[in-house]
């Protein structure tokens, strides 16, 4: 019998990435599209209070157990600590998309870059790196950068200034740490256009986050 996969997004940008990349990671798959894109801006105007969202949020997560899902994506890194809250309110497992990039950060590196375009993506991502090198006992150093011009320049349609902008930091950044850590998986195309030697020092979280995904189903 064919798995099914709901994965709840919080814009409808990344559905048709996380398709694409079920398809490939784990194969023949049904997959359920839950889209609220009116998440981020409420965060946006809360100042990041998750808490405020989050019986919508589990009640997603309940009709997709209800549908038949046997594993729930939460796509989105800002809300990702809603996780812990919602997991035991449904028997269906649920996967944070950014936990495996955060494990695979915190064993590859003592001095770990972190970056966003949005101070609400960029604060989850952090704690939730501080808490598995706590985990492990582990010290390392983070270096949090908040790229803010890029994200004025998309909202003002210039997609070439955001990238401009955000290639610039990262690799400003990238020359400081062992291994930096992209927030938002939108900033992986821009790492894209780097050099292979570059682009080995980014990490991101869809593929990590996809393959933990299949583990859960194939288990």
């Amino acid at each position: 019998m064919k798995k099914k996969l709901a994965i709840i997004h919080t814009t409808p940008v990344t559905i048709e990435p996380l398709k694409g990349l079920a398809a490939r990671i784990i194969g023949d798959c049904e997959i359920i599209n839950l889209v609220d894109d009116s998440i981020l801006p409420q965060l946006s105007q809360n100042g990041g209070n998750i808490l405020e969202i989050a019986e919508r949020w589990g009640n997603y997560a309940k009709s997709a157990e209800q549908l038949g899902a046997d594993c729930i994506l939460n796509a989105c890194s800002s809300i990702g600590e809603l996780v812990k809250y919602i997991q035991p309110e449904v028997a269906t497992p649920i996967v944070r998309i950014d936990d495996a990039m955060a494990e695979f950060a915190v064993n590859s590196g003592e001095r770990i870059g972190v970056a966003a375009t949005l101070e609400t993506t960029l604060r989850p991502t952090l704690e939730l790196l501080k808490q598995k090198a706590k985990e492990r006992k582990k010290q390392v150093e983070f270096e949090p950068i908040l790229i803010e011009s890029a994200y004025q320049k998309l909202l003002a349609n210039d997609k070439e200034g955001h990238d401009s902008d955000l290639s610039a930091a990262l690799k400003k950044l990238a020359e400081k740490v062992e291994i930096v850590v992209l927030a938002q998986a939108s900033m992986a195309r821009v790492v894209s256009t780097f050099s292979p030697e570059e682009q080995c020092r980014f990490v991101t979280s869809p593929e990590l986050g996809m393959e933990a995904v299949k583990q859960i189903l194939y288990k």
